[in-house]
């Protein structure tokens, strides 16, 4: 019913460069290799072992269903219940879980300055991956507690005024629009709105919404790199450096791209990047990434300033996170998080992408045939987040009622919003389309 393999050739892989294809299949292959790493002492016990599904290699495959399934229980979701709100939250995998609870039990046994000294580095350890993970330089890269927060880094530390313009897309979570509107009221610049066509024809169509609001005053555009709203993928590499062109700053909200889509912030072109932890990169929760431009550090003024304020930090993106007391353990448990991606490997995650969306896409299309899929079908103009419109179907009381049905998703307005991760399996978008289609 749904299609096995999504990636046919390396030009159909978003963002990556045909000069990287063969370095990403060898890391993939020794990823593969590797996958006795994912269990962890304290996992739940499993079935088939990751020895036989080390045996597919092909990182351009998105591989036997067993391997998924193998995934999937390290994830310590309860047993038959479907988690399609990774948009929201994801749980995070057990090996990621359990070096938070270590770190966390190692605190409270030792306070003192002396135990927690050797948090300095787990910092600067997982900053370093995270650096690489997205391709930035670690001094580009603050550690902070959400998208939101990073959002308003910026948003409150640019200097703009009165006559500046700023261009944010109607379809950006609302929190960081009405940042930008509650700034503006303050200072007095303007804040345009673009909206995108509704039925975009192509990923040209949606760039031009924006290229077609600049004017001489716009010094920022701000746009999601997904909608979390419709699903509609803004193609950034593309629509940044356009916009550096014109000497206009961008800010990219990446909270639905980080952790299932190539992020090269070093090819993207973007100023700054924005994103959580706790959506699809699965990692602990509380903390989120800054990514700042080297060039634009000087420019933006802290949202915060705390401890460690004046220690040399102003010529790197650590001045970002001066936040006060943190949690130690879920900053250092970042690095076990971007192993457990790096295991899997970047291909498999992002034909598994595509994979789970085209799923529920073709589901919706065959099994509620009334239904409006409000999200583009092709892939250039969408990502993981699905959603869509059935006639009829009381939303008010959807919610529930598919959680009744063990589906766990978001009802947003007359929009229902699939969205899967790599801890689904085929037979999960199959049961909760089918459980959409008992309440319609």
């Amino acid at each position: 019913m749904y299609p096995k393999t999504i990636l046919n050739f390396p030009d159909d892989v978003p963002g990556l460069p045909r000069r990287s294809f063969l370095k990403q299949v060898v890391g993939a292959a020794a990823a593969t290799a590797s996958l006795p790493m994912l269990g962890c002492a304290e996992a739940e016990p499993q079935g088939e072992s990751f020895d036989a599904i080390a045996a597919v290699t092909d990182p351009m495959d998105s591989g036997d269903e067993s391997y998924w399934n193998a995934v999937k229980r390290e994830f310590p979701v309860r047993d038959g219940l479907i988690m399609l709100n990774a948009a929201n939250l994801c749980p995070s995998p057990r090996r990621v879980q359990k070096r938070v609870f270590e770190l966390a039990r190692d605190v409270d046994a030792d306070a003192s300055f002396t135990n927690r000294a050797k948090f300095s580095d787990q910092l600067e350890e997982a900053r370093a991956a995270l650096g690489e993970y997205v391709g930035a330089s670690p001094d580009e890269i603050a550690i902070v507690r959400n998208t939101s927060e990073a959002n308003n880094t910026v948003v409150g530390g640019l200097q703009l005024a009165r006559g500046d313009e700023v261009v944010i897309w109607d379809q950006n979570h609302p929190t960081a629009n009405v940042s930008w509107d509650v700034r503006a009221e303050r200072y007095g610049f303007t804040v345009k709105r673009v909206s995108t066509p509704e039925n975009p024809e192509s990923p040209e169509q949606l760039m031009r919404a924006f290229t077609d609001a600049f004017t001489p005053k716009t010094k920022v555009l701000a746009f999601s790199h997904v909608s979390n709203v419709t699903g509609v993928r803004i193609d950034a590499d593309r629509l940044c450096p356009v916009a550096r062109e014109r000497g206009i700053l961008t800010l990219v909200d990446g909270a639905q791209t980080f952790g299932t889509y190539r992020v090269a912030l070093d090819e993207m072109a973007c100023d700054f990047y924005t994103a959580s932890s706790h959506k699809w990169f699965c990692g602990p929760k509380e903390v989120g990434i800054l990514y700042v431009r080297k060039e634009r550090i000087g420019d933006l003024w802290p949202l915060s300033v705390g401890v460690g304020w004046g220690d040399g930090i102003q010529d790197s993106a650590r001045k970002f996170e001066t936040l006060g007391q943190r949690d130690d353990s879920r900053i250092s448990a970042m690095t076990e998080a971007v192993d457990f991606h790096n295991t899997i490997g970047e291909l498999r995650v992002i034909s598994r992408a595509r994979q789970l969306a085209d799923a529920v896409k073709e589901g919706v299309q065959q099994r509620l045939p009334g239904a409006k899929i409000v999200t583009p079908i092709p892939h250039q103009m969408s990502w993981g987040v699905v959603v869509f419109k059935v006639p009829e179907l009381d939303t008010g009381s959807a919610l529930n009622a598919l959680y009744e049905q063990d589906v766990g998703c978001a009802i947003m307005g007359d929009n229902v919003r699939y969205s899967p991760h790599f801890y689904n399996t085929l037979e999960d978008i199959d049961r909760a389309v089918d459980a959409i289609a008992n309440l319609a």
